[in-house]
């Protein structure tokens, strides 16, 4: 009987050890522990994008500029930037009128002939349509 009860216990931890590594490997699974960047073609976003009251324009030597109606700015006195774009990293580094420079560091998750979205690390999230 002592053996018995020695065989079910050896059993019982197996059974215990089993499960618990199971429950792990089910809530990795949902993690995303390796997170993919996508790829973006930067030529795509040469061109005049709208979103609402904001307009930017980009051109493939990698400058551009924008401007926002609801300030009441005209194109004629946007803003100029450079830009970039990495896999997914679109980076824009604004030139101010007094001197200096502001980089603004978004992550573009889509990016096609009309269509350009991105968002910042603090929740702003921009959708822009291209026009012709």
């Amino acid at each position: 009987m002592k053996q018995t009860n020695h065989i079910l216990q050896k059993i019982r931890n197996s059974l215990h050890f089993g499960l618990f590594f199971c429950c792990v490997a089910l809530l990795l699974a949902g993690c995303d522990l390796f997170p993919r960047k996508e790829k973006f073609d930067k030529t795509l976003l040469s061109g005049y994008w709208v979103s609402g009251t904001i307009h930017e324009f980009y051109r493939a030597e990698g400058t551009g500029y924008t401007w926002d109606t609801a300030d009441d700015v005209t194109e004629e006195e946007a803003q100029p930037f450079t830009w970039t774009l990495e896999k997914s990293t679109l980076t824009q580094i604004h030139q101010m009128e007094m001197g200096g420079n502001v980089p603004k560091t978004y992550t573009v998750t889509k990016l096609n002939t009309t269509t350009l979205e991105y968002h910042d690390d603090y929740g702003k999230y921009y959708t822009f349509t291209k026009e012709q």
